[in-house]
């Protein structure tokens, strides 16, 4: 579980790596105009790939797959090492998030493969917590490198972690996979060997959720508040204009029950994605610390992470409910405790905030990650358990990290455009995003109960069939 594990982890790491090594790396390389522009490409790259993974997992096995991951990944972050100017890093940043997106949708689609499906819900708590890790690992790593004035070892270091990966792939998944995995996939696709099946590449769809990724990133850069919103509608209609496209075609990203009457696939990706953009608060509270409250940036950052941390802590506990009824209440229970922690957090923002109040903040905001724990394992499941058939099991268990990567970088870009709403006032900002993505994470808990309730079986049977062997 080390190698998927440190894969979603390389890949969380440098969301939040970038942003604290950027200002160091402007100052020796120069194109301040281009700064935003690497978390835009990198997470545009890091969507596409995911959508990817199921594929390069059937035409190249688990082996194979994960060592182009970790390839990848590693030469794009020594190419960012090296860059001599910013038009190289840019690339190096893309580069890095093809390798970081593909690692992302392996880490989930092989917990399908690598374990019975009893341990799926903590197989998958264990991936989705590497997001909340990388939120404390990322910081800390940049900015103890930007502290040293040093920007390109951080990255140097980031590859020798993918290396060191990469060197464990053959080793330990191609003699543990297939006892376990040969019981519900075909054949020795396991082994690390390709398998005879090569699908062909949905390339439209894949052109239409890159627009849209692009669109709703290049919203998150700019500075108009007409022209945010502008870009964020497109970015919708591109997302409407996939999803007929995939209903009509018989090449697709996602499993064709997600667009089956009756399913309840297409609400519990929603669910996740609306519970992803919850994470979108963390990259603007840093900013309302240190405005309202005079923080220092580094304890501005990691107050902000309390949201990882209740995220990531609450999965330990969460992981361990096996029941059918107590997992279908912990999924709308998620977005609840969510809306209503960053709700309460709008209502306690203040001009110059006293330090007890300041106190205050981390247990709501820690509340508030606590509802991502409590739902994330559980939803997870329920996508990876929505059909017996082993490829579209794969894909829908690679969507999981295709949803979750979009929806950040979606909530992202309307909570820089509710910044703007705010004017001249930080305060005002800070009450537009924390209000608006407690109402948009409040829909959560209504789609979750649309997941329940349109497949019974899946919230029941299949829950309960999860607390014993295959």
């Amino acid at each position: 579980m080390i190698v998927p594990a440190g894969g979603v982890l390389v890949g969380a790491i440098n969301i939040y790596l970038a942003a604290s090594l950027l200002p160091t790396a402007v100052a020796d390389l120069g194109g301040a105009g281009f700064y935003a522009w690497n978390m835009t490409i990198y997470l545009v790259a890091m969507v596409v790939a995911t959508m990817l993974a199921g594929r390069f997992l059937s035409r190249w096995g688990s082996v194979g797959a994960y060592l182009l991951g970790f390839a990848v990944f590693a030469a794009g972050s020594l190419a960012c090492a090296l860059s001599p100017a910013m038009a190289v890093l840019l690339v190096s940043r893309g580069v890095q998030g093809l390798g970081a997106g593909l690692l992302s949708g392996l880490g989930f689609a092989v917990i399908r493969s690598a374990l019975p499906p009893r341990l799926w819900t903590r197989g998958t708590a264990l991936m989705s917590a590497m997001y909340g890790a990388g939120n404390f690992a990322g910081p800390a790593l940049g900015g103890l490198f930007a502290q040293l004035g040093s920007w390109r070892p951080a990255f140097a270091v980031m590859a020798a972690f993918a290396a060191v990966c990469g060197a464990f792939v053959p080793r330990v998944l191609a003699p543990v996979l297939p006892p376990v995995a040969a019981r519900v996939l075909p054949r020795d696709r396991t082994r690390g060997e390709r398998g005879g099946l090569r699908p062909p590449v949905p390339v439209v769809s894949l052109l239409l959720v890159t627009a849209a990724a692009g669109a709703v990133s290049v919203a998150g850069v700019l500075a108009g508040l007409l022209a945010k919103a502008a870009l964020i509608g497109a970015a919708l209609l591109l997302v409407a204009g996939f999803v007929i496209h995939e209903r009509r075609s018989e090449l697709r990203v996602f499993p064709r029950a997600t667009y089956r009457r009756g399913s309840s696939l297409k609400w519990v990706y929603l669910t996740l994605g609306l519970l992803a953009c919850g994470v979108a608060a963390e990259s603007f509270l840093p900013l309302f610390g240190q405005r309202l409250a005079g923080l220092a940036p580094l304890v501005a950052g990691f107050f902000a992470a309390a949201i990882s941390l209740g995220w990531s802590l609450t999965q330990i506990a969460s992981s361990s409910v096996t029941g059918g009824r107590a997992a279908r209440r912990l999924r709308v229970l998620g977005p609840v405790l969510l809306a209503a922690g960053l709700f309460v957090q709008g209502l306690l923002q203040r001009q110059e905030t006293p330090l007890w109040l300041v106190a205050v903040w981390v247990p709501v905001l820690f509340v508030a990650g606590a509802g991502i724990g409590l739902a994330y394992p559980h939803l997870s499941v329920a996508a990876m358990s929505s059909t017996r058939d082993p490829e579209e099991g794969r894909r829908a268990a690679a969507g999981i990290a295709t949803v979750t990567s979009l929806s950040i970088a979606f909530g992202t870009a309307v909570a820089g455009a509710l910044v703007n709403l705010g004017g001249g006032s930080m305060l005002d900002s800070a009450r537009y995003v924390l209000f608006g993505l407690a109402l948009l994470c409040a829909f959560g808990a209504l789609t979750a109960y649309a997941a329940n309730r349109a497949d019974p079986a899946l919230a029941a049977g299949r829950d309960s069939r999860s607390t014993s062997s295959p």
